[in-house]
């Protein structure tokens, strides 16, 4: 499905995943030589220029207001955009010190796309590709749960001009940072098995009783 929906050429074998956490190796889809790619990078960006393939601070998801000029992301802003493939995603809610886990999806698209920057480190063998996902203001089904932030979701008609690698003026697509309609969007509470790193599988979909 990711090959006909996102145009790359089949190959990769992906398994069911229900709990994708930072730095593990995540689907993404580049442009690279006029055609896309897909391709598995750790989630949680190194930028080229840090002397370690570790970074110190969270660099799985950046605020689209400030990744063209914060110098971890800069680069990647410029020239590096892929698309990273979901189903869904969780958001949590804060309730008496508890986090509560929430799963959204798209309305109308099985399978959707968020934005995102890649980075390539190469100061050690094998290189290092690395993926963010760029985040914007809440929804108002966001808002419900009292979160500041949401991943930015991009419709199809998007994908080609976020990932031309050409077009190196970031502040000309940010148009595309705008929330995704709370309209397009469901969401029911999810398990809090999720919320522990390393649990998989249906459970964490399931209430449990």
């Amino acid at each position: 499905m990711l090959a006909h929906q996102f145009g790359v050429e089949a190959g990769l074998q992906l398994p069911l995943r229900y709990n994708v956490g930072p730095n593990t190796q995540i689907p993404v889809i580049r442009q690279v030589g006029g055609k896309r790619e897909l391709a598995m990078m750790k989630w949680g960006l190194v930028p080229a220029w840090s002397p370690e393939p570790k970074v110190k601070y969270s660099t799985f998801n950046v605020r689209s207001e400030e990744a063209a000029t914060k110098s971890t992301y800069r680069s990647a802003m410029k020239i590096r955009h892929c698309l990273i493939p979901a189903d869904g995603f969780y958001e949590w809610e804060e309730i008496n010190k508890k986090k509560y886990p929430h799963y959204f999806q798209l309305r109308h698209q099985p399978i959707f796309a968020f934005a995102g920057l890649w980075e390539r480190w190469d100061k050690g063998q094998p290189p290092l590709e690395s993926c963010t996902i760029l985040t914007t203001r809440p929804n108002e089904l966001l808002q419900k749960i009292e979160h500041d932030r949401m991943p930015v979701i991009l419709s199809p008609n998007d994908y080609a001009a976020w990932l031309d690698p050409t077009n190196n003026a970031p502040e000309s697509l940010r148009y595309l940072f705008e929330p995704w309609p709370a309209s397009e969007m469901t969401e029911r509470p999810a398990n809090t098995y999720v919320n522990k790193v390393g649990n998989e599988g249906p459970e964490c979909l399931t209430i449990a009783p």
